[in-house]
């Protein structure tokens, strides 16, 4: 792979890409440049990956064959306007902020420019995440397989429609944390009967991964899988029933239905 790959920003999803297209080879250290404001976090960037590094944006833009935009939402104008002029004909911008639209983007930039947006969720640092992708027009099929195949590297690709976005970013990119709350909860409990910390976190995390890997792989229903485990008389069907009575599944899609919202806001 003799392209060259660029990052504006690396805050920990951009430094999770970043391990991620590394260590899977699709392009080498000596190919990548990374430009952040912060001195402590270039000098890391060059210690771990071995990367070029520099404090200049429009430096990073004229190296980039694909070019992520890995800095915060309102930071977009600002640093689109900054780099425009330095941007090559046949580069892919890749946005992967919320609230920032590929309309918004090109608005930024001035003019019409092949650009992609992702909504990768934090598990692309350990190789499982599901990065939700988006092209513009200006992007043939081969461009399109190949930022595909660049970010398969770190996790699974869905190509959605661009107006799908914000209800991604309400049941993937942020989903994360209620299931770290889930898992946090269930270890909690342990530890109140007894179960060392450290293990409750591991048994518990374990069985929210297995159940995950249940549903993709066995392709039944969720309810299904649930009524599976949900022996007549037996133990799970109590702690079902707490959970109803508790209003988990009404918990689940008003707080969705929040991160929807406020993504559908921010995208305005």
């Amino acid at each position: 792979m003799h392209k060259t790959v660029g990052f504006i920003g690396c805050g920990n999803m951009g430094k999770a890409i970043l391990r991620g297209i590394l260590d899977s080879g699709w392009v080498s250290a000596s190919k990548v440049m990374v430009s952040t404001s912060r001195e402590e976090t270039l000098e890391e960037i060059r210690v771990l990956y071995q990367t070029e590094v520099t404090r200049d944006n429009r430096k990073v833009a004229a190296h980039s064959d694909y070019l992520f935009l890995a800095v915060k939402p309102h930071l977009y104008e600002t640093v689109l306007n900054q780099v425009k002029d330095e941007i090559r004909e046949g580069t892919i911008l890749i946005g992967m902020a919320a609230g920032v639209t590929l309309q918004k983007m090109e608005t930024y930039l001035g003019k019409e420019a092949k650009m992609v947006k992702i909504m990768p969720n934090t598990p692309v640092a350990v190789k499982e995440g599901l990065i939700a992708m988006t092209a513009s027009a200006q992007l043939d099929e081969v461009e399109k397989e190949n930022v595909i195949a660049m970010l398969s590297t770190i996790g699974k690709v869905s190509l959605i429609e661009e107006k799908d976005m914000d209800v991604i970013t309400g049941i993937s990119g942020s989903s994360p944390a209620y299931v770290y709350m889930f898992i946090e909860a269930m270890a909690d409990a342990a530890v109140k009967n007894g179960l060392p910390r450290k293990v409750a976190y591991e048994i518990s995390a374990q069985a929210v991964l297995g159940a995950a890997k249940m549903v993709l792989e066995t392709g039944l229903h969720p309810g299904m899988l649930k009524d599976m485990v949900t022996s007549p008389g037996g133990t799970t069907i109590e702690a079902v029933s707490v959970l109803e009575e508790k209003g988990l599944r009404h918990a689940v899609l008003s707080a969705v239905d929040a991160c929807i919202d406020k993504s559908r806001e921010m995208s305005k």
